[in-house]
């Protein structure tokens, strides 16, 4: 019985110690999992090393150049203020503006733009040359560089203010925007702009040009830049204002007549088409042209208009117009330049002697009748009105006669005026010397030529007609 229970006892011992056994050793699947799980993080390392060795060297090689780029560009820096360059690229002449989009752009003679290469030496920009050619590329700039108009700038930031088109549009500037310069000078060729200047912060550009550092030999040379300048849109240069006008202008070129506004309307239906007819009505009959022009032109706006008109160019015609006993000689904005009275020759300084009246009516009569006046060229003409003198170098001694005529006639400015000039002339062998007979000094048969009308903008009427002289 006892060796029974022992025998139960050793069996349950055995089933125990089985049981542990069976609990602490691994599983199948345990094993196979960890087997998978190793095998995948070595072959995932092993897949993983190339591309990080080629990553991490790829970032080393980017740091090191970034490094080298700031290395040269300090010493660059320190070398550029330590010995600026000698030599710099110039433009030899200014622009003409306004400029406009798709306008050929021009120096101040309307000759293509010229780049010249310059040295100092001492105080002095002299122009020099190059033994050989160098490549020059026109780039356009920010109008607001360099700050306060500086003379010097580095190459980074001649750089950095150049501007690019905007996006979508078409390259700024279209044409030959690179050039060789040989013996220190280049023509630069047809080039213009493709978009207007409102779109940058100081809506202004600059003309820039640098050379191709390739081509430069090793040698720096400064840059070029031109003075800043607005660019409009081609469609303004169709209404823009011509400065001087000329004659034949349409008068809505003139400054405060707009095309097709109120004012050019008014005209217009009065005839008054061109700046010439605009000045021929102003000497005339000022106060019809202001009526015209009504209101709505204030005396500002008046004193604007005309003055840009006055400083039309008048050139060398001149029209000549007669009456039954008169001749008169105009420029072509119907100013009297000489007056033919019975042969008797006043030129315009001469004519306060006469009655203002008689002359104003002569010189309406030739306004009227403006397109059956002899135009004849006032430089060239070898016409005998043109080139005879003053009334007292065709009629020597012979006072009398003279007397007779302007009595007859009622040129002088009364009668009481015509008698003490008739007194004079009878009771002196000197009536050179009266006032109404003062030669101008030209000699009898001296050809006579009449200078140009003023060009300083100051045309006023050699006979205002808005009050009785």
């Amino acid at each position: 019985m006892a060796a029974k229970r022992f025998s139960d006892h050793l069996d349950s011992n055995s089933d125990q110690q089985n049981e542990k056994r069976r609990r602490t050793g691994p599983r199948l699947a345990t094993v196979i999992r960890e087997v998978i799980a190793g095998n995948f993080l070595q072959n995932l390392c092993s897949a993983l090393e190339p591309m990080i060795r080629r990553v991490v060297q790829e970032e080393v090689e980017h740091g090191l150049r970034r490094s080298a780029r700031s290395l040269s560009r300090s010493s660059s820096l320190r070398i550029q203020a330590a010995e600026p360059s000698r030599l710099k690229l110039c433009f030899s002449d200014r622009l003409t503006l306004p400029i406009f989009t798709s306008s050929k752009i021009v120096d101040l003679e309307k000759n293509p733009l010229q780049i010249i290469l310059l040295e100092t030496r001492g105080d002095r920009m002299i122009q020099t040359t190059l033994p050989y050619p160098i490549k020059v590329e026109i780039v356009v700039l920010d109008g607001e560089f360099p700050r306060g108009d500086s003379e010097t700038w580095t190459t980074e930031e001649f750089e950095k203010n150049i501007v690019r088109e905007r996006t979508g549009k078409r390259p700024l500037l279209t044409g030959e925007s690179h050039v060789t310069m040989r013996d220190g000078a280049v023509v630069l060729g047809d080039f213009e702009f493709t978009d207007n200047s409102s779109w940058i912060r100081c809506r202004k550009f600059r003309l820039g040009a640098r050379v191709v550092q390739r081509s430069s030999g090793g040698v720096k040379i400064q840059e070029a830049m031109s003075e800043a300048f607005v660019v409009k849109d081609h469609r303004g240069e169709l209404y823009k204002k011509h400065h001087p006008p000329m004659l034949d202008d349409e008068v809505w070129r003139l400054e405060k007549i707009g095309k097709d506004g109120a004012f050019h309307r008014k005209l217009a239906a009065e005839g008054i088409l061109t700046v010439q007819d605009f000045l021929k009505v102003s000497v005339v009959e000022q106060s019809k042209l202001r009526t015209i022009l009504g209101v709505g032109m204030s005396e500002k706006m008046w004193d604007v208009t005309l003055k840009h008109a006055r400083d039309c160019v008048l050139g060398s015609k001149l029209y000549i117009y007669g009456g039954s006993s008169y001749t008169i000689i105009l420029n072509p904005i119907c100013e009297i330049v000489k007056v033919v009275v019975d042969g008797q020759t006043y030129s315009k300084q001469y004519l306060s002697s006469l009655n203002s009246g008689y002359i104003e009516n002569m010189v309406k009569s030739a306004y009227a009748n403006w397109n059956s006046l002899q135009e004849v060229d006032g430089q060239l003409s070898q016409t005998p009105l043109l080139t005879q003198g003053d009334m007292v170098d065709q009629y020597p001694n012979n006072n009398q006669t003279i007397a007779r005529s302007f009595q007859q006639h009622a040129f002088f400015n009364d009668e009481a005026t015509s008698s003490q000039h008739i007194a004079q002339a009878e009771c002196t062998d000197h009536w050179v010397e009266t006032p109404a007979f003062i030669s101008t000094g030209v000699d009898s048969g001296v050809r006579y030529n009449f200078p140009d009308s003023p060009s300083d903008g100051e045309l006023s009427p050699v006979i205002p007609f808005s009050r009785r002289i």
